[in-house]
Order: structure tokens, then C-alpha cells, then sequence
């Protein structure tokens, strides 16, 4: 991954998971926040109650290579966790992909895009569509 190191420290997890934004899919949840930094830092959770190690390692192995793929269009300068859900086990690769990707386009989180002006309730407001 050449824009992207690992998250490895358990304060950093926490404190994205405190802080962060958030999007959700039935697949995996994505957080994020800014690191005011020129790369973006990568963490993958993958829970044991997804199955065994093979299983788990399978999904962590997954969701790389879908960021690892589709790194060129994300924004620089994040740390972005990807929690994997129960039904990320079940779906297929591609399915997956769309659920991370559906997620990272809720987030803003591609690159060169603009946020939208956002009401209270998370809904675009006029002047921005």
C-alpha cells in the first residue's frame, strides 16, 4: 500500500471509536477521523465470534485488498478502521467491496470530493444538491 501504514496501538483504536465519524453497512463499519498527517493510517478489526482463525484471517485478507485496490481513490491524511460484522463472513468479495466502498462514499471520504452541506439530521440540504 503505497499512501497507507497500520494502526497498531489499542489508544488510537479507542480513540477513533470515540471520536471518529462513523458509517455502517450489514457487511463491516467504517470509522474515520483526520490525522493531520500526509498518509492515511489503516486498521482492520475482525471480531472471534466471526470464526476461527482461518475464517478470520480470510476477511482481514479481503478487506486489505479491497483498500489496498482502491487506495487511489480515497483522501489522504486519515485513519480509517474497518470493523468487520457477522455477515462479512457470508458475502462474497464483491459484495464486500461494495459495502466498503458504499460506506467510504458516505463518509467523503474519496478523493476530491467535496462534503455536502448537511442538516442536523445528516440529510443534504438544498443549496447543496
Amino acid at each position: 500500500m503505497k499512501f497507507t501504514t497500520s494502526l497498531k496501538k489499542n489508544h488510537e483504536f479507542k480513540r477513533l471509536y470515540n471520536k471518529g465519524k462513523s458509517a455502517a453497512s450489514q457487511c463491516a463499519v467504517v470509522y474515520c477521523r483526520r490525522n493531520g498527517k500526509a498518509e492515511n493510517r489503516l486498521g482492520i478489526t475482525v471480531s472471534a465470534k466471526l470464526g476461527g482463525a482461518v475464517q478470520r484471517n480470510r476477511i482481514r485478507r479481503r478487506l486489505k485488498e479491497i483498500y489496498r485496490t482502491n487506495e487511489e481513490k480515497f483522501s489522504t491524511g486519515y485513519d480509517i478502521v474497518i470493523v468487520a460484522r457477522m455477515r462479512s463472513r457470508y458475502a462474497g468479495f464483491f459484495e464486500l467491496q461494495s459495502s466498503i466502498l458504499s460506506l467510504i462514499k458516505k463518509l467523503n471520504l474519496t478523493a476530491g470530493g467535496v462534503p455536502a452541506a448537511q442538516n442536523r439530521r445528516g440529510r443534504e440540504t438544498e443549496a447543496a444538491k
